[in-house]
């Protein structure tokens, strides 16, 4: 079939099999080029591994480290005349890397908030593994459904206190319009930290440890984004921030339950980048094509793979790591530099629908947009007829 890309609002409804080869090809020859992360990871886990930073992370630990990897993540298979989601045809693709350069390699496709997906993977672990030595929580949900209660969970993407209304680009209409998002009340607050928290995050190591398969020095990782003065009203100080929040809680309560291990659990906040959950979300767009435009002009713009890698070889496994007040580790610096917000926030007050083209990197931004779903690259031939049902045989 002849896949063109179906873009319905902030997301994009399919997804082109050679496209996603390439954009996962691109990281992997990004990380063989660096070389190799010293002292880097064996044994990985990577929950929410499809996507984003959590697919950058499993490429970091298996090309960077030689790590064997399993990966947990919950995508769309392909059907008979649909396509699958981005993130399974970015599994095909790095699998068949991984297995051609020897290195270990499976999935789980399926719910990671519950139990038995849980065991599922403490089985295979146990059985093909041995113990972990680190573990990636990199999901994205918009809801959960709690394993103890039964009670089914929904976020939310409000301020916390008072309204909001500030400046947004609708890349749906390519305008700049005036956002209005009315605050959130407790209910849905506590419904938000209990999706986007660090409850699962815990549970996953608590019942890991419980069986063994963790290794002595293990560390664990969750990703935040802290942001600064123009994305906190909906981001940093917002139910986001709020369920972000509760990833400190849930690390500090996770190293103190590895202190037996010599374990320990950060937080890394990254930067702002295009991704699915971060095009959902009230003036990032806006924000991150400013953010793109400035960065590359001063030559300090990294991707996902380039953030992961740098925080592989900085912070995971470096004796030298910097922790912030809080204990966490961040990569966000050259965001949140005075100068680079300064800039953003100059072009911010300027910007119009006129002027999208002239005063920010809309172009790369939707470019990007389109890479996370496989298309957008110039060499790949998006008239051609592919196989949509595309499937590595572990992954049938």
């Amino acid at each position: 079939m002849v896949i063109q890309p179906k873009i319905r609002g902030f997301i994009c409804t399919n997804a082109h099999p050679v496209g996603c080869a390439e954009h996962v090809k691109e990281q992997i020859d990004y990380v063989k080029k660096q070389g190799v992360v010293s002292q880097g990871p064996k044994n990985v886990l990577v929950i929410g591994a499809s996507t984003g930073y959590g697919l950058a992370s499993r490429i970091s630990a298996a090309f960077g480290s030689g790590a064997a990897t399993l990966g947990i993540f919950f995508e769309k298979e392909p059907t008979e005349g649909k396509t699958a989601s981005a993130g399974w045809y970015n599994t095909v693709a790095f699998e068949q890397a991984a297995s051609e350069a020897g290195l270990w390699n499976k999935h789980i496709n399926g719910d990671a908030f519950t139990d038995e997906l849980k065991s599922q993977a403490i089985d295979l672990i146990r059985r093909e593994m041995g113990k972990i030595d680190l573990v990636v929580y990199s999901l994205a949900a918009p809801r959960r459904k709690d394993p103890v209660s039964g009670e089914v969970y929904s976020s939310v993407l409000k301020p916390i206190g008072q309204s909001y209304t500030a400046k947004t680009l609708n890349t749906s209409k390519r305008e700049i319009e005036d956002v209005s998002v009315e605050p959130a009340n407790d209910l849905e607050i506590f419904n938000t930290v209990k999706v986007m928290g660090g409850e699962d995050w815990e549970r996953w190591l608590d019942q890991l440890q419980a069986a063994g398969v963790l290794a002595e020095g293990c560390q664990t990782v969750a990703y935040t984004y802290i942001g600064k003065e123009l994305t906190w009203p909906i981001y940093g100080k917002a139910t986001i921030g709020r369920a972000k929040e509760d990833l400190d809680r849930a690390a500090a309560a996770i190293t103190s339950k590895l202190d037996g291990l010599k374990g320990h659990a950060y937080v890394a906040s990254l930067k702002a980048l295009v991704t699915q959950a971060s095009s959902a979300i009230p003036i990032m767009p806006l924000y991150i094509s400013l953010l793109y435009r400035v960065m590359k002009e001063q030559g300090s713009h990294e991707g996902c793979i380039e953030q992961i890698y740098g925080l592989f070889t900085q912070c995971l496994y470096n004796s030298q790591r910097q922790l912030d007040e809080a204990g966490r580790l961040r990569m966000d610096g050259k965001e949140l530099a005075d100068d680079i917000q300064t800039a953003v926030k100059n072009l911010w007050g300027q910007v119009t629908t006129e002027s999208i083209d002239s005063l920010t990197d809309y172009k790369g931004y939707h470019n990007e947009f389109l890479r996370l779903f496989g298309f957008g690259y110039s060499h790949v031939d998006y008239n051609a007829d592919v196989d949509a049902l595309l499937a590595l045989k572990n992954l049938v």
